[in-house]
């Protein structure tokens, strides 16, 4: 068995990696999104300050890492929330159950004490390639 690892270092329509990190990995038939903030990919800036134009900023970065390797919501298998106060859970579980759709892969959150950039979301998903 051959071992194949594809890392997919810039994604249209999505941030570029502020550091030494891939957006995505695919190995095998699992894809690896590592974790979104709410970027503007066209600034590279924070999205606003409040945690609900955040968490959507978020899930349109993730939404365009998946499409751009041919994978929806509908493909993810797990995902992690990392918030900087759980006082926001509500709405970030709010703004994921719209976007994924009804979709409901497993999940874990956690309460952080920062995050990159200034973010107070962040969120990174896997998802399987049933192509692969």
């Amino acid at each position: 068995m051959s071992k194949t690892i594809q890392c997919y270092e810039s994604i249209p329509n999505a941030p570029k990696a502020v550091g030494p990190y891939s957006p995505a990995v695919r190995a095998g038939g699992m894809v690896f999104l590592s974790g979104q903030v709410g970027l503007n990919p066209d600034t590279m800036q924070l999205i606003g300050a409040g945690i609900e134009e955040q968490t959507r900023q978020v899930m349109k970065n993730l939404r365009a890492v998946l499409s751009e390797l041919g994978l929806s919501f509908s493909d993810v298998v797990k995902s992690t929330i990392f918030l900087t106060d759980l006082k926001n859970f509500q709405t970030v579980n709010s703004i994921y159950g719209e976007e994924l759709g009804g979709h409901k892969p497993a999940r874990s959150t956690f309460q952080v004490s920062a995050l990159p950039l200034g973010a107070i979301v962040e969120i990174e998903m896997i998802a399987l390639d049933a192509t692969q």
